[in-house]
């Protein structure tokens, strides 16, 4: 076992508490302030590889951890924001819009953990996806009505898709 082995799974910790507090924010009609908590759960994510990569600590264990709480910032926390603000007026068709997106990101979190791959990953990273409506919430102004639950379902597809798309 080398010293620093937990390190980067306090970042990765880091970024499951933003996605919670993402969720929180939610509850209490917080929505920019969510949106805010997935951006910054997005700067725990973006450490903990790089701090993984640095120390030579990468693992299965972090690589699962990495995954659970992804799916919980950029998952869970977008989708149950922007159906609170804006996709609860849809209806169940707009819980179907915000389930497709966590579903979609889960298979793509499975995908990636079980797939080797370099130079590219297959499909738009959850991280990205989760990111974006991140900042479709943000964005100051009304937004029209059709394009947060479009670009949801695109970013759904884009998710699962075979598309590769290059590591940054």
């Amino acid at each position: 076992m080398r010293g620093g082995q937990h390190i980067p799974s306090l970042f990765t910790l880091g970024n499951l508490i933003f996605g919670v507090f993402a969720l929180v924010l939610a509850l209490d009609e917080q929505y920019i302030q969510g949106g805010l908590m997935i951006l910054l759960a997005g700067v725990m994510d973006y450490l903990d590889g790089k701090v993984a990569r640095k120390l030579q600590v990468s693992s299965d264990f972090g690589k699962e951890l990495d995954s659970l709480a992804d799916l919980v910032s950029f998952g869970v926390a977008p989708a149950i924001l922007a159906y609170a603000l804006k996709l609860s007026d849809w209806g169940y068709l707009g819980l179907a819009i915000s389930l497709a997106f966590v579903m979609c990101g889960a298979l793509r979190l499975a995908r990636f953990n079980v797939t080797t791959f370099t130079g590219s990953f297959m499909g738009v990273p959850i991280t990205v996806a989760g990111g974006i409506v991140a900042l479709l919430i943000i964005l100051p102004g009304n937004l029209p009505v059709l394009v947060l639950p479009l670009a949801m379902l695109l970013l759904s597809y884009l998710m699962v898709s075979k598309i590769k798309v290059p590591k940054f």
